[in-house]
């Protein structure tokens, strides 16, 4: 009985050792990250939850505002990969219609795209719809300063098409980071291995001054400050990220395009598509987007 139970012990921590905990996704890692991230993320906790002192009474007017604008709840949630492929729900306000695909299902996001409501145009353009995040450093699940968090269909399709890109789920997802400040929102593979060699120095390079930078660009930019201004003004400009495609460090597998712009609302689907080899895009639906392989831990014996 007692051989019995020790080898039943053993199967379970050799499972639990293969088999990722619950709501985690199977990745691999190689970069490493700087040694300021080990102090980083309790400060960055500390600061966030100091900006929801004032940022909780500004939120609960917001949502009463998108409430009385537009039907539909004022906050919504949307499944996130954090770090180590940690799975978990991002908070932010909605500006969207709440039937944003409920008819369409889900459809790539546009310039000027209709389902955006008039008050959505003016929180997206002062980033306001972001401030629910501040929750979510607070709940140890992102940063203020990091790549941005991807769904887990695209990372599981962006995985498959660009070699190590995984590498950027290291550390914390940020609210804003070097990459967002330095490249617009992502429309081919090319613009995401820009995004991704950015993300890499940051990790690598990453210290309290660059940090500092980051948060007073992304500051004065809320302010109405241009992008470009704000990056040139602080230093922030990446010759990596402007330089083309050919100075990226990672190539694509195929020879597709992907949308990938996270802001599927309403029903909580994400618009994302990988086209052919003919380089259409000529369907707005997403033609079978490749799923990550989730592994709940097995129940013992």
């Amino acid at each position: 009985m007692l051989v019995a139970a020790k080898k039943k012990n053993a199967n379970r921590k050799k499972t639990q050792a293969i088999h990722p905990p619950e709501g985690h996704i199977r990745v691999e890692t190689k970069v490493q990250p700087s040694r300021y991230f080990r102090s980083k993320e309790r400060i960055e906790r500390l600061a966030a939850a100091i900006l929801l002192i004032p940022g909780i009474p500004l939120i609960g007017v917001l949502v009463l505002l998108v409430r009385l604008h537009s039907r539909g709840p004022g906050i919504y949630r949307q499944t996130r990969l954090g770090k180590n492929a940690r799975v978990f729900q991002m908070y932010k306000i909605r500006t969207m219609r709440h039937d944003a695909e409920d008819k369409t299902g889900p459809v790539w996001a546009k310039t000027n795209d209709s389902r955006i409501t008039r008050l959505g145009r003016l929180l997206r353009k002062l980033h306001l719809d972001e401030l629910p995040q501040l929750f979510n450093v607070v709940k140890k699940e992102m940063a203020l300063i990091g790549p941005r968090p991807e769904r887990p269909e695209i990372v599981a399709m962006l995985a498959e098409e660009i070699p190590n890109y995984t590498d950027r789920l290291a550390v914390l997802p940020g609210v804003t980071g070097l990459a967002q400040i330095n490249l617009p929102p992502d429309s081919t593979l090319d613009d995401v291995r820009r995004k991704l060699v950015v993300d890499i120095k940051y990790i690598k390079k990453a210290g309290p001054w660059l940090d500092a930078r980051i948060l007073m660009s992304t500051f004065v930019r809320l302010l109405g400050l241009p992008g470009a201004r704000a990056m040139t003004l602080f230093g922030l400009r990446c010759p990596e990220a402007h330089g083309g495609a050919g100075h990226t460090a990672t190539q694509s597998s195929g020879n597709g395009e992907v949308s990938a712009k996270a802001d599927g609302e309403g029903n909580g689907q994400h618009s994302a598509a990988l086209t052919g080899g003919n380089g259409r895009g000529d369907d707005k639906r997403s033609p079978g987007l490749a799923k990550p392989h989730l592994e709940p831990p097995r129940k013992p014996r």
